[in-house]
């Protein structure tokens, strides 16, 4: 299935844009989408941390994904 990948911060300068999509198979869990997407973008590992929002509430790492869903790279922040 392809799902739409939402970028924020540093994730949309490592994307190259706002948005990517990504096939995974169905069942996909948020821990399978976190491994693909630092495959496709090594730069991801480097980032001290970072979340994944889906339909705009952090997910969990077994969390079931779904074509419908909408998810979010949310990188760390920091403030002053």
């Amino acid at each position: 299935m392809h799902l739409k990948i939402l970028a924020f911060g540093i994730a949309r300068d490592i994307f190259g844009g706002s948005q990517t999509v990504v096939e995974i198979p169905e069942n996909a869990t948020v821990s399978g989408l976190k491994t693909q997407l630092e495959a496709k973008y090594p730069r991801l590992q480097k980032l001290a941390s970072y979340m994944i929002a889906v339909n705009d509430e952090y997910a969990q790492p077994g969390q079931t994904l779904s074509a419908t869903d909408e998810i979010a790279i949310i990188p760390p922040v920091s403030g002053g």
